[in-house]
C-alpha cells in the first residue's frame, strides 16, 4: 500500500474517541532556575546517599491556569438540498455503502459520534470541539478562526462544567485567530499574555486544552524552534513545540513556565492525525495585536504596499550583482498602490522597511501588515546594483492578493505550431493572437511565449513550462528572439553565470534565474 502523505493539519476538534494516548515521557534533567523558584527546595541528601533527579513540576502552573482554559463546541448548519450530502454522493438508505460514506464524512469533519437517531441522510448538522482561553474577566475568550468558522451556534464550557452560549466578536482568517464573548454572572478567571520573544529554544512550555474532547488536559515539552513557515498563510511565524497537542487542542494556550501565554496552538505535523511531537502555535507577539484590534472594532486593519515579492535566491543574487540573498525581490507593482506612487519599480530588491532589515522575503508582508496605516516609512532598496532609500506612505489592505509571488500551474499541455527559436533548452515564439488564444494569455502581456521545454534542460529544472511568457531578460524587455540573444550575450560578457528572466504565468509574475550553460549529455 502507498504511504499516507505527511500533512500539516489544523487541529479540528473531535468527539470523544476510544483511542487512548500514552503519557508524555519527560527526559531526566536538572531543574531549571525558573522551576526551582516555583517548586519547594529539594531536601539535601545525607552524605554518601544516592541522589534522584526529576523533571520540574508544573503543578503550580496547571493549578492556577486550568480554570482559564475553556472547551468550545460549535454547530454548523445542515447542508442544503435533500437527498444529497454536501461532502459525498447520495446512497440509498440501508445500502452497504451508507455506513462507509457516513464514517468517511465524520472523519473528514473530525467527528467521532454517530448521527442522532432519525437524522435525515445528508442533512445532519456537523459539530466540532476545540479549545480557548479567557483573556478578560468580563468574558472575552481567544480561540482559532478555524474552530468557529461558519458556525451557526457556539458554546463555551468552563472548567467547572458551566456551559454558556458565546457570540463571535470578530475573527481573522490570515492569522487563524478569533475572539468570543460570553455573559457570566460572575467574573471569570483570566489568563495573561506572555512574551513569546523572550522564550528561547529549549525552554520548557506547557499546553492546556481539550484534546479529543477530554477537556482540561495538561501536557509539557520544550520550545523546539521559532519562526516556522508552514505555508498556512502570509504571516506564518509559528512557534514549534514537542508538547503533546492533538485534535481538539486548537485555540488552546501554550504557556511559558512563568504562567504567561506565549502562543495559541493551531496545527500539527503528522502522518497519522495524532501527535508525533511536532506542533505549532501562533506567537503571542502576533496574536495580541490582532486580538486587541478584534476587541476594539471586530476586524483587523493592515498596512499595504501594493507589491508582489519573491525570495532572492543565490542565482538571482548573482544575476543582480548582489553580495548576499537578503531582501524581497519586487515582481510586480499595483498601479494604484502606495509603492507605485512612491516610485518603487519592478525588479527592485527591498532590503529594509523602516528601521527593520528584511533578511528574508517572508518578513516583509508581516512588517507591512503591522505598520500604522497612513504613516510614512522609508524603504531601503537595491536598484540597478546600487542602494537607495524611498519613502512610502503606507495604505490599508483591502482584500488585495497575498503579497507573495507564487509559481502557478500552466495547466495541461496545449498544441501550437508557430515559428519558433531554440534558446537555452526552450523553444520560443513571438506572441501572436493565435498564441494568446491557445495559451489564454492576456492582451496586456508582452514577450516571448514558451512553446516547448526540453525534457533534460536547465529550463525544465527551473520550472519553465508551456505557455509561460518571458517578459524580461536581464531586467530589460524582450519581444523578439534577437532581444533575448542580446541579453544573453551581454550577461556572458559581464561574467554572469545566470540570466534573470521575468516570467508571466497565468497573469502572475515571477523572476527565474536561468543558467547560461546548457546541460550536457
Amino acid at each position: 500500500m502507498p504511504h499516507s502523505p505527511v500533512l500539516f493539519r489544523r487541529l479540528p476538534a473531535l468527539a470523544l474517541s476510544t483511542a487512548l494516548v500514552g503519557a508524555l515521557a519527560m527526559p531526566l534533567v536538572a531543574q531549571t532556575a525558573a522551576a526551582q523558584d516555583a517548586a519547594p527546595a529539594p531536601a539535601v541528601p545525607a552524605p554518601g546517599a544516592s541522589q534522584t533527579y526529576a523533571p520540574p513540576s508544573f503543578a503550580g502552573l496547571a493549578r492556577t491556569q486550568v480554570d482559564t482554559v475553556v472547551n468550545i463546541s460549535t454547530t454548523q448548519g445542515a447542508p442544503q438540498g435533500a437527498g444529497r450530502s454536501a461532502e459525498g454522493p447520495d446512497t440509498p438508505p440501508g445500502s452497504p455503502l451508507e455506513e462507509f460514506f457516513r464514517e468517511f464524512r465524520n472523519r473528514q469533519r473530525g467527528e467521532g459520534a454517530e448521527p442522532p437517531p432519525g437524522a435525515p441522510h445528508g442533512g445532519m448538522p456537523s459539530m466540532a470541539l476545540g479549545s480557548g482561553f479567557v483573556i478578560d474577566p468580563s468574558g472575552l475568550i481567544v480561540t482559532n478562526h478555524h474552530v468557529v468558522a461558519d458556525a451557526s451556534e457556539i458554546s463555551v464550557t468552563l472548567h467547572d462544567g458551566t456551559r454558556l452560549p458565546a457570540k463571535l466578536v470578530g475573527s481573522d482568517a490570515p492569522t487563524d485567530l478569533a475572539l468570543l464573548k460570553v455573559e457570566s454572572s460572575k467574573p471569570l478567571s483570566s489568563a495573561r499574555w506572555g512574551d513569546s520573544e523572550a522564550v528561547q529554544v529549549g525552554d520548557w512550555v506547557v499546553a492546556i486544552g481539550n484534546p479529543f474532547g477530554l477537556g482540561g488536559s495538561v501536557t509539557a515539552g520544550i520550545l523546539s524552534a521559532r519562526a516556522r513557515d508552514i505555508q498556512q498563510g502570509p504571516y506564518d511565524e509559528y512557534l514549534q513545540t514537542d508538547a503533546s497537542i492533538n485534535r481538539g487542542n486548537s485555540g488552546g494556550p501554550l504557556y511559558s513556565t512563568d504562567g504567561g501565554i506565549i502562543g495559541i496552538n493551531t496545527a500539527i505535523y503528522s502522518p497519522t492525525g495524532g501527535s508525533v511531537g511536532i506542533g505549532f502555535a501562533i506567537p503571542s507577539s502576533i496574536a495580541k495585536p490582532v486580538i486587541d484590534q478584534l476587541k476594539d472594532g471586530g476586524k483587523v486593519r493592515r498596512g499595504w504596499l501594493g507589491v508582489q515579492v519573491q525570495r532572492v535566491t543565490p542565482d538571482i543574487a548573482e544575476s543582480l550583482g548582489m553580495e548576499d540573498t537578503n531582501g524581497a525581490l519586487v515582481t510586480s507593482v499595483a498601479p494604484d498602490g502606495p509603492a507605485a506612487a512612491a516610485g518603487i519599480r519592478q525588479g527592485d530588491v527591498i532590503t529594509r522597511f523602516g528601521d527593520k532589515s528584511v533578511e528574508q522575503m517572508r518578513q516583509l508582508p508581516r512588517l507591512v501588515a503591522s505598520s500604522a496605516i497612513g504613516s510614512t516609512v522609508p524603504l531601503g532598496v537595491i536598484r540597478g546594483g546600487k542602494p537607495d532609500s524611498v519613502p512610502v506612505l503606507v495604505g490599508e489592505l483591502r482584500n488585495e492578493p497575498q503579497q507573495t509571488a507564487m509559481a502557478g500551474s500552466s495547466g495541461p499541455p496545449r498544441s501550437a505550431q508557430p515559428e519558433t527559436r531554440s534558446v537555452l533548452g526552450l523553444k520560443l515564439a513571438p506572441l501572436t493572437q493565435g498564441l494568446r488564444e491557445t495559451f489564454s494569455i492576456a492582451a496586456d502581456v508582452q514577450g516571448l511565449v514558451v512553446t516547448e521545454v526540453g525534457d533534460n534542460s536547465v529550463a525544465s529544472e527551473r520550472g519553465l513550462d508551456l505557455g509561460d511568457v518571458i517578459v524580461e531578460a536581464g531586467q530589460e524587455p524582450v519581444n523578439t528572439a534577437a532581444d533575448l540573444d542580446a541579453r544573453i550575450t551581454q550577461a556572458r560578457e559581464q561574467g554572469r553565470k545566470t540570466l534573470l528572466m521575468l516570467v508571466s504565468r497565468g497573469g502572475d509574475l515571477r523572476y527565474i534565474p536561468l543558467p547560461l550553460e546548457e546541460k550536457k549529455g
